[in-house]
């Protein structure tokens, strides 16, 4: 079984063949996180890009449980240099993990580096897990057409940013609910902090009115079972 749980933001926990996955794991700074980073398990780490509050605790969670950092080649390159096992991938590159294939895909963001360093390319993953569940992780981006493909391998749950100003906003999260088709959308990196705020519920009734998609609003330390 395939466990999801949403720590705000856009921290996500996936549990899945009896491996812990931590997403984007900022916690310590995040106001809405239920739990701190010492509080965290992981196995394996996925980092989206260079942005704070994406690597967020990583080089302390990391570091702590000797966990696995997997994320694009020159973040992998800052964290190895802190000390942290790292693992690097590249857009378009797929690798099999103890915990199933994990393909990065691209991203429309920046990835600067939280020193201000050069963080290399932002991306989503798609993660094809051992129990044949097809999640993708679109990390901070704006829409793009190419959503269609990844949309072709059958997704059983997106998790897509609804926040705005920085990243896709309720009605391009729409449209790429359109283009992906997921069985369901999870939707994150919104009411964080004022300036990403969004009604989330409107854009659950909107997305379930004008597609067959089904909207998981998590709270912060929620879940949700792939079954």
């Amino acid at each position: 079984m395939t466990t999801v749980t949403w720590y705000g933001h856009s921290c996500i926990e996936i549990e899945s063949g009896g491996y812990s996955i931590l997403v984007d794991p900022f916690l310590k700074d995040n106001p809405v996180a239920p739990i701190k980073p010492e509080q965290a398990h992981a196995d394996f780490i996925l980092v989206s890009h260079g942005h704070s509050d994406h690597v967020g605790d990583t080089v302390e969670i990391a570091k702590r449980l000797d966990a696995l950092v997997i994320c694009n080649f020159e973040l992998a390159n800052w964290l190895s240099n802190q000390g942290v096992r790292t693992h690097p991938q590249h857009i378009g590159g797929g690798y099999h993990h103890p915990f199933g294939y994990l393909k990065l895909t691209q991203a429309l963001h920046g990835s600067a580096l939280p020193d201000g360093g050069y963080g290399g390319n932002p991306a989503g993953f798609l993660l094809f897990t051992a129990d044949g569940k097809k999640i993708y992780l679109a990390g901070d981006t704006g829409l793009f057409g190419d959503m269609s493909l990844i949309g072709e391998e059958g997704i059983d749950l997106a998790a897509l940013p609804i926040g705005d100003n920085f990243t896709m906003g309720p009605l391009d999260a729409l449209k790429a609910v359109k283009l992906i088709h997921p069985q369901i959308v999870l939707p994150i990196h919104y009411n964080t902090w004022d300036l990403i705020s969004q009604d989330v519920n409107a854009w659950k009734k909107q997305v379930e009115k004008e597609t067959p998609t089904k909207v998981a609003i998590l709270k912060p330390g929620e879940k949700i079972n792939l079954s």
